[in-house]
């Protein structure tokens, strides 16, 4: 008993996965908006590109493993 950690009981509370994927979303499609900076060359663009496409696939990703139940659907 001495050697488990001791939670507060917000730490082992689940957020609100609905609002996470929508955050995330509109962060990318926020991101992508930057296309019309004032910057010159390709190399911000793909860094923004990337960016979005790691967001959009962390989305994806969380949603075929909570429908294939290889993750916890604590919500």
């Amino acid at each position: 008993m001495a050697e488990e950690p001791v939670y507060a009981p917000d730490q082992l509370k689940p957020g609100n996965r609905k609002w996470a994927r929508r955050g995330a979303l509109g962060s990318a499609v926020i991101i992508l908006m930057y296309f019309w900076g004032n910057h010159e060359g390709n190399t911000e663009n793909i860094f923004l590109v990337l960016t979005a496409l790691a967001l959009v696939g962390a989305v994806i990703a969380d949603a075929v493993l909570r429908r294939n139940g290889l993750k916890a659907n604590d919500q």
